[in-house]
Parts: structure tokens; sequence; C-alpha cells
């Protein structure tokens, strides 16, 4: 049985590859979270690591001439990488990693909330870069570009508790929770997402071409190094996701007492 399981989330991460939806470090993380999420939580786990992933890459592969537009900004496309790989999964197979070690139900719950944030924050930027009008940045509340880190659209925000309801709902399903535990999911994987909007309006980087004038994530843009206009430098978007879901698996453990 382990070894068809070793085998199928190898064979998960290599049609990740060839359909395109992971480069091929982005494959080789997936398939050591995958590893580490079924050490701690088996087939239960796995399934829920897959709903995450799936929904997000459908809708990553959704087009549109606004979501292309917004794809500007951004410094990577639908291709996941090593880090943004990292940067969604990896507390998710710390918690189950935990739950194997404590067989603390609590962990149960934790994996849940990391892939809720995952997603609901996953959600919001893939669906919320269709919105008709241009999203409103958190900090100035000015009408921003599409795909800007910081900035929110009704369209996005409905996607992103979406996004968190769906995780929620299937952690609901496989570990047969209570309500009230679904609730918890939903609620802190959604501010999870709310976490990560802050860090994108306050605190990452944001470069600003100095050519054409695009403020953008990129480093370089119309063949030029662009300037670092607000935010630090070491703050990227996959930073900010891992931080946004650090932070809400900690309060998580702050409000279910612990630690």
């Amino acid at each position: 049985m382990t070894i068809v399981i070793v085998l199928s989330i190898l064979t998960a991460a290599i049609l990740g590859y060839y359909s395109k939806l992971l480069t091929i470090t982005g494959s080789a993380a997936a398939f050591v979270i995958g590893a580490l999420i079924t050490l701690g939580l088996g087939i239960k786990g796995l399934v829920l690591l897959g709903l995450f992933f799936g929904s997000s890459s459908a809708w990553s592969k959704v087009k549109s001439t606004r979501k292309q537009r917004a794809e500007e900004i951004l410094v990577k496309g639908s291709q996941r990488d090593w880090q943004q790989v990292f940067a969604n999964g990896a507390l998710a197979a710390f918690s189950s990693a935990m739950y194997y070690y404590t067989k603390d139900f609590f962990w149960v719950l934790g994996f849940s909330i990391c892939l809720a944030a995952s997603n609901s924050d996953t959600w919001a930027s893939e669906i919320g870069s269709m919105s008709k009008g241009r999203p409103v940045n958190v900090k100035t509340f000015q009408r921003v570009a599409r795909g800007t880190s910081g900035a929110i659209s009704v369209l996005g925000t409905v996607a992103a508790a979406a996004g968190s309801c769906v995780v929620a709902l299937g952690a609901f399903l496989l570990f047969q929770l209570p309500f009230n535990e679904f609730l918890f999911i939903l609620i802190l994987g959604f501010c999870g997402n709310v976490i990560d909007t802050l860090l994108g309006a306050f605190v990452q980087a944001e470069y600003q071409c100095p050519n054409c004038g695009l403020k953008t994530e990129k480093k370089k843009h119309c063949g030029h190094r662009t300037r670092l206009i607000k935010g630090f430098s070491i703050l990227n978007n996959d930073v900010v996701n891992f931080l946004s879901v650090l932070i809400i698996l900690f309060v998580s453990i702050l409000i279910s007492g612990v630690v």
C-alpha cells in the first residue's frame, strides 16, 4: 500500500510537470510535500491537498484579456516553481508531520487551515484579476491595476471566501468534523487571505519600470532594472504567501490553546 501511495504521488508530480502546472523544481517540491502529508494524514490528507492543488491550478489556467494584462505585473505565471509550492504547502506538511508525532487532533485542523488560507489567496488572485472594475488598494484606497498585491475587489473577496469554503468543506467531509470546526477552518482560512492582502499592501516589494513607468513585482522590465518603490526586496510574493499562512497558523494555535 505504501509503495502504491508513493508511486501515486510521484505520478501526480510528473503529470503536473508535463501539463505545465509545475516546473521541474516545483514537481520535486510537490513530491516531498505530498509524501510528508501522507506520512501524517494518509490518503485523506493527500485528497485534501489534491483538492487545493487541483482547484487552484484549474483557475490559474483560465484566461481572459483582463487576467493577461494583470499577469504583466506578476513575476511568475501559472507554472509553479519550488518556491511557490513551498510557500503554499510547507506549513501544511509541517502540520501533518506534527500530527504524526503528537497525535494531537489540533494539527488536523492546522493542516486544513493552512490549505484553506492558501486556496483562499489563490482563488482571490486568479478570479479577482478577471474583475470588470479595477481593484482598490487597502493602503491608499485608490484604484490600481489588476494583479496589484494588496488590492481587493468584490469578485476577489467572494472568490477568497469560496476558496476557503471549498477546503473547509473537504476537511469537514474527510475528517468527519463537527460544524463548529468547519467554521473555524473556513473563517481562519479566509483571514489568512486578509493577512496576505495587508502584507501585500504595506510591506511586499513593489518596483517601477524606469522606461514605461509600470508598477510591477518584476526586478526587470522593458530590458531595464526596475526601481524599488515600496516594501522590502526580500519580501516577494512567495515570502508574503508563506508569512500569511504562518501567521494564521500561529493565530489558530493561540485560539486553540495548544501551547
